[in-house]
């Protein structure tokens, strides 16, 4: 795939997850600009992910009747929008509701672009596709804490949203004069009237449901990382709101570099084979994780079983979305929106649910992260079984 197109599908697959780790520094402020505590200001994250889950699945059939660049040009102006409503808005209740549509806006890309891929791709070069993906979507967790930690200290919060207008403006001109429509000219454009029964078919689908919830726990432990991750480090640590970015850069990191390793692994087996190996590996990260937050150790000693997480999920990702994806070639965009739905809205759920749980120590996101890793790696394991049917 050319270089130029894959660097726009990853910043298109970024909107998402940049719009959420950008801000992430900015949680105390926030809760002191608009006179009120952290947990209610994750709530802006909580609908971010509602949005991201629900957004999908409008854009997966537009994608399948009308090509890949009008629903992609319509949602990443949305996001521009959106993005400076975030910016400007006057309580904490704006911004949710600007968030919400900020994720409406974003999600397009996410679902659009996984389509592009299975239009150019086979399964096992889908899998380096996704993995490559990954390597351009992962220096947004990297850079986007450091940076928004910086412009939070030089410019306050309002900075970070006005970067996320100009980032999201760019990548809109970028993808208007070089991302060409991938809908093969000849396929049959699905009627919109249809949709509701292909999803249903895709719920009734052992095969696609088993590999799309397998990605979406395992896309479920990140976030509940994502979102309890501000207070252990900030708060319950003590680490300064500027220094947060390094720390979530350095699992970042291992995300990016795993991602590489699953496009080499790929020489030798195909994704369904180190989807079920590498989430057994996950699990065991996660139960060593929760160990060390029961223990309270230290925040070096907690890092260790985080990273390796983090890890195993950039290897996990990509290997269940190509095996989800495989055999979808005629309602690619369908297939590719109701995945994304039922990770995020799942996402959605673990997010909330490291909040309800809230104790004061890291309990909360480590025991979220563990629930999500064990029933991914059931999940992964019994793919096998559908497989072999």
């Amino acid at each position: 795939m050319p270089i130029r197109l894959l660097l726009i599908l990853g910043a298109l697959s970024a909107f998402g997850p940049l719009a959420i780790d950008f801000y992430l520094p900015s949680f105390p402020a926030l809760a002191q600009a608009f006179s009120t505590d952290v947990e209610h200001v994750q709530q802006s994250l909580a609908v971010y992910f509602i949005g991201l889950a629900f957004g999908q699945l409008i854009y997966g059939p537009l994608a399948d009747r009308y090509g890949r660049r009008g629903p992609l040009l319509f949602g990443v102006t949305l996001f521009v929008l959106s993005s400076l409503a975030c910016a400007l808005a006057p309580s904490l209740d704006a911004l949710i509701a600007a968030r919400l549509a900020q994720a409406l806006g974003g999600c397009a890309g996410m679902v659009v672009s996984r389509a592009v891929v299975r239009d150019l791709c086979e399964p096992r070069d889908a899998a380096k596709v996704f993995s490559q993906l990954m390597l351009v979507m992962g220096v947004a967790p990297i850079l986007a804490p450091l940076a928004g930690g910086l412009l939070l200290q030089l410019f306050g919060w309002q900075s970070i949203f006005y970067s996320l207008t100009l980032f999201s403006a760019l990548v809109g001109l970028a993808l208007y004069r070089w991302l060409p429509e991938t809908l093969p000219a000849g396929a049959e454009r699905l009627p919109l009237r249809g949709s509701l029964g292909r999803y249903l078919g895709l719920f009734r689908d052992r095969e696609f449901l088993t590999f799309a919830l397998t990605g979406g726990l395992s896309i479920s432990a990140m976030f509940a990382y994502v979102a309890g991750s501000p207070f252990v480090f900030i708060e319950l640590y003590g680490v300064p709101a500027e220094h947060y970015g390094w720390l979530f850069g350095v699992n970042a990191a291992g995300f990016i570099l795993s991602a590489q390793v699953n496009a080499w692994l790929m020489r030798f087996r195909g994704p369904g084979f180190w989807l079920r190996r590498l989430s057994a590996l996950f699990l065991f990260c996660a139960l060593l994780l929760l160990l060390f937050a029961a223990w309270r150790a230290p925040l070096w000693l907690l890092m260790l079983p985080l990273f390796l997480a983090m890890g195993c999920l950039g290897c996990i990702l990509p290997n269940a979305a190509a095996c989800a994806m495989a055999r979808q070639g005629g309602q690619a965009g369908s297939a590719s929106a109701l995945m994304g739905s039922l990770q995020f809205a799942v996402a959605a759920l673990a997010s909330a649910l490291v909040g309800v749980l809230h104790d004061g120590s890291a309990l909360p996101m480590a025991l979220v992260i563990a629930g999500c890793a064990l029933l991914a790696a059931l999940l992964a394991w019994y793919s096998g079984q559908v497989e072999a049917r």
